[in-house]
C-alpha cells in the first residue's frame, strides 16, 4: 500500500470548521506526537485557518520555533520565526528534500499553511524517506553511504546565491564562527570579504523513533546537475566549479556522478504524493521520515512555514 499523509478534517475529529475548533482539538489531544511518528504527516483541512489565527495553532504545535539560520534557500521573515516557503521562480520544481538535512542539526519538525492557493499547480509533494532509500538502484545507495561533503561559498553583500549575512541573520563574524564551531563544519574567511564553509554529514540515517533507515540528504539540490542547464552553464562560465555558491562531493572529495544525482532527483519525485492546497490548510510533518519539494505552478501562491 502506498504511503500518504494522514488528512484531518473537522467531521473526522467532531470539530467545528473554524480555527476555533481546530485549536480545541489540538489543546485536548495529548497524542499529536505519536500520532505524527506514525502518520509522518499530518494534514489539517476544512477548518479555513485565517493568516491572523496561525499564531495560536503554531504556539500547540510548534512551541519552540527555530530562526532558519545556515538555512540555503531564499526566504523572507514574516512573523516570530515564520518564513514564506522557499521564493524561487514558480516555473521550476523543487526536488524533493528534508529541510537542512546538510546541517548539524536540523528540525525534527516541520509546518506548512497556505495563506493563497495557486491557480494552477503548486502542490507541496511529500515522500516518505523509507520508500526514496528503496527507490534507488543498489551501486548508488553504496556509493552515498560514507556520507557527502557540502561546500557554500557565501559572499559578504554582492554576488551570486546568499550573503553570510543572510544567512546567519547576523553581521557579527564571531557570532557566525561560534555557530560554525560548534555545528563541527570547517570555514574560512575570504579575502574578499565572503566566507566559505565545508560540512561533512551523512547520506542516510536513522529516525531516532522507530529506528527506520531513511534517505537523509541535499546532495542534488547542491550538485551542479540541480540548475537548470542554462544557468548552469552560464555560471560555469563565470565561476570555476569550487567557487559556486554551493557545490556538494562524496565524503572523501571525490565527484559524484550527474547520473547519481539525476537518479536521486528524480525517483524521489516518482515516489512523491503530492498535498495540493487551498486557502487555511495546514500540513505538519515529521523531518526525518519525510521529504518535501514544491511543483510548479502559476497565480499567487503564498505558504507560510515553521520549524521546530
Amino acid at each position: 500500500m502506498t504511503w500518504a499523509p494522514t488528512e484531518i478534517r473537522p467531521g473526522d475529529i467532531g470539530a467545528e470548521p473554524s480555527v476555533d475548533g481546530l485549536l480545541d482539538h489540538l489543546r485536548s489531544n495529548a497524542t499529536l506526537d505519536k500520532q505524527l511518528v506514525e502518520a509522518k504527516a499530518l494534514v489539517f483541512r476544512g477548518f479555513h485557518v485565517p493568516e491572523n489565527g496561525l499564531a495560536g495553532v503554531l504556539d500547540l504545535v510548534l512551541p519552540d520555533r527555530l530562526a532558519y539560520v545556515h538555512g540555503n534557500t531564499p526566504r523572507t521573515k514574516v512573523g516570530e520565526n515564520v518564513y514564506t516557503s522557499t521564493e524561487y521562480p514558480p516555473e521550476f520544481t523543487i526536488s524533493m528534500h528534508n529541510e537542512m538535512s546538510y546541517a548539524h542539526q536540523w528540525p525534527s519538525r516541520l509546518f506548512f499553511y497556505c495563506a493563497v492557493a495557486p491557480t494552477t499547480g503548486g502542490a507541496t509533494p511529500v515522500v516518505d524517506g523509507t520508500a526514496w532509500l528503496a527507490a534507488l538502484d543498489d551501486e548508488v545507495r553504496e556509493r552515498f553511504l560514507p556520507g557527502v561533503r557540502y561546500t557554500q561559498n557565501l559572499h559578504s553583500g554582492v554576488g551570486f546565491g546568499k550573503s553570510w549575512q543572510a544567512t546567519f541573520e547576523t553581521e557579527d563574524r564571531d557570532q557566525v564562527e561560534e555557530f560554525l564551531a560548534g555545528n563541527e563544519a570547517d570555514w574560512e574567511w575570504k579575502a574578499d570579504g565572503g566566507l566559505r564553509i565545508t560540512q561533512h554529514r551523512r547520506a542516510v540515517t536513522e529516525h531516532p523513533v522507530t529506528g527506520e533507515l531513511v534517505w537523509f540528504n541535499q546532495a542534488d539540490q547542491w550538485h551542479v546537475e540541480a540548475l537548470d542547464r542554462e544557468t548552469a552553464e552560464a555560471m560555469l562560465e563565470i565561476l570555476a566549479e569550487d567557487e559556486m555558491p554551493q557545490t556538494v562531493s562524496f565524503a572523501d572529495g571525490s565527484p559524484i556522478p550527474a547520473a547519481d544525482v539525476i537518479q536521486v532527483r528524480d525517483r524521489g519525485l516518482d515516489v512523491a504524493v503530492n498535498v495540493d492546497w487551498h486557502a487555511g490548510d495546514l500540513m505538519l510533518i515529521d523531518n526525518v521520515a519525510v521529504g518535501h519539494g514544491r511543483r510548479p505552478f502559476s497565480g499567487p501562491r503564498r505558504v507560510l512555514v515553521a520549524m521546530s
